[in-house]
């Protein structure tokens, strides 16, 4: 039942639909990081096949990222305008794609380009993510709500490394694309047969609307329902502050992670002399702390919140802390064992992911949700260079020393830097004053 205006009618009573929706992200994102790190777990498999040079690995493995990094302002710019449920769909449908024709590769450049697609595909996922999370989510629950998304993410990624090392012994590499390519393409069907934005969904019950609209005015709410929202162009932006502080920040953290994501596997057959079953067994190990680090990320941030904490104060402590333990990476380059080194890779991607839950609630705390995609886009084009440089960086020093001290060694450096921008350089953190800007557009 609707009014006149098409607005459904809320009946009383308790619902929970707006964390349904952050678990069907986080199932999303978790099939975005199996694609994602199935190239890495398979690359030293693959590499018998084409005879790729350390040098082309670190190619192929950045092409993803460069793609990805180029398309994040296009496609955050393209979800405000079409909203999360057409480009969340179309991002894992081309994505999906892209992964399953690797099935098929026969060459280095064959392998680039697909690659270059997923990073296309997956350009839309976090942005899309985060717009979701402001339609659905009030101030005081998006850090969990970030965190169940996110967690999605390392979910998939902790599981890759198992399930992906299974299937290869099993069938070979080429079935770990194939089935992961169809996973997704089923996910962005179903996404776009059932997700509406709230202000639509007649099954939201009165109270949790009433969660869902606070501290959103009436404008507002009317043009969410509407469907007129219009988003800050990205120009602006760029002329914030805040805007550089979380662009610069977000590169350091990604520079340390994409490690995890492209080299680790070969650090640990290479460095610490890991077969298969130990590959399998215990590659696990950071993604699964990773989980844990996003959770907390999660909680901490809304429970100090609850406790009065200011907002200012609660997201850079919370970045701070988090770039600090992810620091912890350049440590192995020192430590004698493969026990003590994953230990500290454990520590630092439980900082990294415990930093990034933080960074996808920035975007909402400075901007309204019609801006979000766009200024999630800008941060994650920022933060995916580097990314696209780490692979790069890592393959060519590693090739030149022929050991990883010194790839670990800048990534902790890195990522003291991303603290000390996060204290000193993020202003604070409140929705940014527009008005004279667009009066000048």
């Amino acid at each position: 039942m609707t009014t006149s205006t098409g607005v459904p009618v809320r009946r009383s009573g308790k619902t929970n639909w707006r964390w349904v929706v952050a678990v069907v992200c986080a199932i999303g994102l978790a099939i975005n990081y199996i694609d994602r790190s199935a190239i890495s777990v398979s690359l030293p498999y693959m590499t018998k096949d084409f005879h790729i040079t350390p040098g082309e690995q670190g190619l192929i493995l950045s092409a993803f990222s460069w793609s990805y990094a180029i398309m994040q302002i296009p496609a955050g710019s393209l979800i405000d305008k079409f909203g999360e449920r057409v480009m969340f769909g179309a991002s894992v449908f081309v994505w999906s794609v892209c992964t399953g024709a690797t099935f098929l590769v026969s060459s280095f450049a064959m392998l680039f380009g697909l690659r270059l697609g997923l990073g296309i595909g997956e350009s839309g996922a976090y942005p899309a993510s985060a717009k979701t999370v402001s339609r659905w989510f009030p101030q005081r629950e998006r850090a969990r709500a970030t965190s169940v998304y996110d967690s999605g993410a390392r979910i998939g990624s902790a599981i890759a490394t198992p399930v992906i090392a299974g299937i290869i012994g099993l069938w070979g590499w080429r079935w770990v694309f194939l089935i992961a390519g169809v996973l997704g393409i089923l996910w962005s069907l179903g996404w776009w047969a059932l997700y509406r934005r709230p202000e639509l969904v007649g099954s939201i019950g009165e109270e949790e609307m009433a969660i869902i609209n606070e501290g959103r005015d009436e404008e507002e709410r009317e043009a969410a329902a509407a469907g007129t929202e219009k988003a800050v162009p990205v120009l602006i932006l760029l002329r914030k502050r805040a805007v550089w502080a979380m662009m610069i920040g977000f590169f350091c953290v990604n520079f340390a992670v994409t490690f995890f994501l492209t080299w680790f596997p070969t650090y640990l057959v290479d460095e610490r002399g890991f077969d298969l079953l130990k590959l399998g067994a215990f590659g696990a190990i950071p993604p699964i702390c990773s989980i844990i680090g996003s959770w907390s990320g999660g909680l901490i941030n809304d429970a100090l919140l609850k406790r009065g904490w200011g907002v200012t104060r609660v997201r850079k402590t919370c970045l701070v802390v988090g770039m600090l333990l992810c620091a912890v990476i350049g440590g192995a380059a020192f430590v004698p064992t493969a026990g003590l080194a994953l230990a500290l890779m454990s520590v630092s991607y439980f900082g990294s992911a415990f930093t990034i839950v933080t960074i996808w609630c920035l975007p909402a705390d400075f901007v309204p949700a019609s801006t979000v995609g766009v200024l999630g886009g800008t941060q994650n084009f920022f933060s995916n260079i580097g990314s696209a440089l780490n692979p790069i960086v890592i393959g060519f020093l590693y090739g030149a020393t022929g050991a990883f001290g010194l790839p670990l060694l800048l990534s902790g450096a890195v990522s003291v830097l991303g603290a000390l921008v996060f204290a000193f350089m993020l202003p604070k953190v409140e929705q940014i004053d527009f008005s004279r800007d667009l009066v000048t557009v």
